[in-house]
């Protein structure tokens, strides 16, 4: 028989996956299959041999073969591929509803056992709210229980759009989670050059003033472009951000790169503020150059071109992003093999730049050897590392393995709950008068 405990539960839960009544030593294969976004299916499929006693345990044996190596109690879902060649959706519209993966057990005598397991990125009572407000364009998850609730807003990257599943899962976890688009969605610009930073600042005073967060603490995490922009608007509005999470994040302001406006360029501004562009490291750079990503082979990899940059100095410093301004505790992932830009090379910049100026809140930094740009939350599929940027169109590899990313997936998340549910007993314990 095949057993799967929980069977029904958030994404971020690890599945024990067992199975027994086997002949000892009988080889079964093992499969899955989710529907995702898109109504695309994702497939994995495996062989693994029963122990002396007739069963097996994802968590503990290794496959004969298949899909993944080693032990993984989860390697079903983060080894899984698309059936349709270059999806990448991988979750459902509506992020209130769940995904629903079946596991087959094939045994060599015909019979088959099937199990259907449940991830859900929503739990139980999380609301969702689109906010349409003062110019505003996001979604808002609301947790259980009448609150109040401690606050963080999302901020996607490069591809745009409003990060609904990170947001819903964040509620599922006792916040009121706020998903900004600020480029790519209902409304805006598709592109993300020229964007004003006093947009997010309005944003991030309507989260204060609308949900009246738990202490008045709200944190800000984004990813890649969002981990940048992060790092801006801590340093830029330090009253309004109470805790800073960089996914892949830079040390220094970019141009639009990728996601730019043709009209433009890709060495156009990316931020404005107070109506002028902010000073990027391509501006006057003496030894920044395309031509590592515009001739390098395939897949090619971004970061080959923005380590040049980095080569200049004058024009490092320049585009400086002065985190020392930012008034509370930051958390910094990265990955030594991030084929978007070099996200270790940025973090420790941001950690040197951090100490030199005593900054007096915890600074953690976690980095993944080998992983890849795509930091997300566990037990997703991990398996498409080339893809074609959502603006550009252009062809790039985010780097990684598939195992080393899942590593990444779980533990990443595991620190950003702890760093974020500790960073607002501190700022609670801090403001709550004695």
């Amino acid at each position: 028989m095949l057993y799967i405990e929980p069977q029904d539960a958030l994404i971020d839960v690890e599945r024990d996956i067992r199975i027994d009544g086997l002949e000892p030593g009988e080889v079964v294969t093992v499969s899955s299959r989710s529907p995702r976004g898109g109504g695309v299916a994702w497939t994995s499929r495996i062989r693994v041999a029963a122990d002396a006693g007739g069963t097996v345990s994802l968590r503990r044996d290794a496959p004969l073969d298949g899909s993944y190596e080693g032990p993984h109690p989860m390697g079903l879902c983060w080894s899984q591929v698309p059936e349709t060649e270059g999806a990448r959706e991988l979750f459902p519209a509506d992020v209130l509803q769940p995904i629903a993966t079946a596991v087959t057990v094939a045994r060599g005598t015909g019979e088959r056992w099937e199990q259907t397991f449940i991830q859900r990125l929503a739990a139980p009572g999380v609301r969702r709210e689109e906010v349409r407000d003062e110019g505003l364009v996001g979604t808002l998850f609301h947790p259980e229980g009448p609150g109040p609730h401690p606050a963080i807003m999302i901020l996607n990257g490069s591809g745009g759009g409003i990060n609904e599943p990170r947001a819903a899962l964040w509620a599922s976890h006792g916040f009121t989670a706020f998903a900004l688009g600020y480029f790519k969605a209902p409304g805006l610009s598709p592109y993300i050059s020229n964007t004003p930073l006093e947009y997010f600042e309005t944003g991030l005073r309507w989260l204060r003033r609308g949900q009246r967060p738990l202490g008045g603490f709200v944190a800000i995490a984004g990813q890649s472009r969002g981990g940048e922009l992060v790092m801006l608007l801590g340093s830029r509005f330090p009253e309004l951000v109470d805790a800073v999470l960089g996914y892949v994040p830079s040390a220094v302001v970019n141009c639009a790169q990728n996601a730019c406006d043709p009209a433009l360029g890709r060495e156009g501004h990316a931020w404005l503020h107070e109506g002028r562009g902010i000073p990027h490291i391509w501006g006057g750079n003496r030894e920044a150059s395309w031509e590592p990503w515009d001739s390098g082979p395939e897949p090619r990899r971004h970061s080959a071109a923005l380590l040049t940059s980095l080569r200049d100095p004058a024009a490092v410093e320049r585009a400086r992003i002065p985190v020392e301004r930012i008034r509370g505790p930051v958390l910094l992932l990265s990955a030594s093999d991030d084929g978007a830009w070099p996200s270790t090379v940025y973090c420790e910049m941001i950690k040197e730049r951090l100490a030199q100026h005593r900054h007096p809140y915890p600074v953690e930094h976690h980095e993944y050897p080998g992983g890849g740009h795509s930091i997300l939350f566990p037990h997703v599929p991990t398996t498409q590392l080339t893809y074609r940027h959502p603006v550009s169109g252009r062809t790039s590899t985010t780097g990684g393995t598939p195992p080393i990313n899942a590593q990444a997936d779980a533990h990443s998340w595991r620190a950003a709950l702890a760093f974020t549910r500790k960073a607002g007993r501190d700022h609670l314990s801090r403001n709550t008068p004695t």
